[in-house]
């Protein structure tokens, strides 16, 4: 299987990288920078692409012309600029709110747009969009552009799911919490998940989570997942 994870090099991308794949796989990474130190994990040929999705034209074509090559199963959308004011929209600046629209929603329609054709060539084509807890209805959430941005990746799924459902194309949204990104897989999860006392995340969960979705037939697929953390109150 042949996955691309967008926004891979560190958070919970890093995490995707080192957490997902089995023997024979590939990984193909996609980050502003390559990380200097890039874990080697035996049997899995790991690979990456430079691109800045904060200028989606030129982004997407890097990475489309990098991976018309390869070919490629999996697409793992996880990006998603938030706010430097998440709790005061009306001093938030013009120039970043474009910016936020044009990473989180313009490049990711414009990417899934130039990859589709190389997806659907695949015998098992799967699409899995990170959104966030911040993008469900009634979220309790002021996070306005961020919130709409992730709001956006719902109608992006079902439109998708709809338009090829025949090429047995499988969407899915995952919807999570508050991440710990600090404590990556390194760190035993039963340590990551004392940190915030209940209220992140451990990006263990999140990985554990998108295993199982890639390891299922052909016959179904993770519509749409929400993973909160255990003390978030609004869940």
């Amino acid at each position: 299987m042949k996955t691309l994870v967008i926004g891979a090099s560190k958070g919970l991308g890093k995490a995707l990288m080192q957490g997902l794949g089995n023997p024979g796989d590939t990984l193909i990474g996609v980050a502003r920078a390559i990380p200097p130190h890039v874990p080697v994990i035996a049997g899995i040929d790991t690979r990456w692409i430079e691109a800045d999705l904060a200028h989606p034209a030129a982004a997407v074509a890097t990475i489309t012309e990098a991976a018309a090559d390869q070919g490629i199963d999996t697409l793992i959308y996880n990006l998603g600029i938030w706010e430097p004011l998440a709790f005061d929209f009306l001093d938030d600046q013009d120039a970043q709110i474009e910016t936020m629209i044009g990473c989180n929603i313009t490049a990711t329609i414009l990417l899934i747009k130039r990859l589709l054709p190389l997806l659907l060539q695949s015998q098992h084509p799967r699409i899995l969009l990170t959104g966030s807890t911040s993008g469900l209805p009634r979220s309790g959430r002021p996070e306005v552009t961020f919130g709409a941005s992730k709001f956006a990746l719902q109608g992006i799924a079902d439109a998708l799911r709809e338009g090829y459902r025949d090429r047995r194309l499988g969407v899915t949204c995952l919807n999570l919490g508050y991440l710990n990104t600090e404590d990556g897989l390194e760190v035993p999860v039963a340590d990551a998940a004392q940190r915030g006392e209940g209220a992140l995340i451990p990006v263990h969960d999140v990985v554990q989570v998108v295993r199982m979705v890639l390891s299922l037939s052909p016959a179904s697929f993770v519509r749409e997942l929400s993973l909160p953390a255990i003390l978030d109150d609004r869940f």
